[in-house]
């Protein structure tokens, strides 16, 4: 079992936050804060991601499992989930494992499908960074911009870029595991049975990861769902369109 890195915000109703591949809990805070007003919020780094533990296993089953153990540890009976991207992929894959559990299931722009591999310049942007001789992050961004032009995306992968005890830096994520396993991130969904509870998947308008051709297998797996798309927003919903975003998600937990 593993314990799981967390923050925690606010007191009320348990609403738990999972974020997306090459991500960590911090790129939640500022809305954290915000749901923290109505609800206990719960930032969670995901196993081989932030400060969680590093592990050779790694898969969404692993990661609802944990998910679970993480409940059972803080003593959580029932929660609101929320996971963006690889986070909604978990989420997912818990509600049909643990329905019970689950108060209302809010899923940030990802789809139930098989993903076609999509991050091979995000990866040969990482791999090219030599953390061993790195002497800043200047130099970093200087490398890594040298494979990427997305300024959102550079400053994305700068955020998980730390050090170690003896000051060399390190990817808080485990990018050994993730290259090895990153069909894993694209696999479809695997449930035992459909979620039956009440679903919001919320997506952006500008991002390609839930058509509406999607729809109808969705709602073979989650008949409850609703759909709902954020205007002047990507993949990175919730921050391109933070307030927007904060009052879709407040408005369905308040129904």
């Amino acid at each position: 079992m593993l314990t799981l890195n967390y923050k925690s915000f606010g007191q009320g109703p348990a609403l738990l936050i999972l974020h997306g591949l090459f991500g960590s809990l911090d790129n939640w805070a500022s809305l954290a804060k915000q749901f923290g007003e109505e609800f206990s919020v719960y930032l969670i780094d995901q196993r081989n991601h932030g400060r969680s533990p590093h592990t050779d296993e790694w898969n969404y089953g692993l990661m609802a499992e944990d998910l679970h153990d993480f409940m059972d540890q803080h003593g959580i009976m029932q929660a609101h989930l929320l996971g963006h991207s690889m986070g909604g992929k978990t989420v997912m894959t818990f509600a049909g494992e643990y329905p019970e559990r689950i108060d209302k299931l809010i899923v940030a722009d990802m789809g139930i499908r098989q993903y076609p591999p999509h991050h091979e310049e995000v990866l040969k942007a990482i791999a090219a960074v030599p953390l061993d001789t790195l002497v800043s992050r200047q130099q970093a961004e200087e490398i890594i911009s040298a494979h990427l032009d997305d300024q959102g995306v550079i400053q994305f992968l700068l955020k998980s870029l730390g050090r170690d005890e003896e000051k060399r830096f390190r990817w808080k994520f485990n990018f050994e595991v993730i290259s090895q396993h990153y069909q894993e991130v694209l696999a479809p969904l695997s449930m035992p049975f459909p979620f039956e509870g009440p679903t919001l998947f919320l997506t952006g308008v500008n991002s390609h990861y839930v058509r509406p051709e999607d729809h109808d297998s969705i709602l073979m797996w989650f008949p409850q769902a609703r759909f709902e798309a954020i205007a002047d927003a990507g993949h990175w919903l919730h921050a391109d369109q933070p307030e927007a975003f904060q009052m879709s998600v407040a408005s369905f937990l308040e129904e």
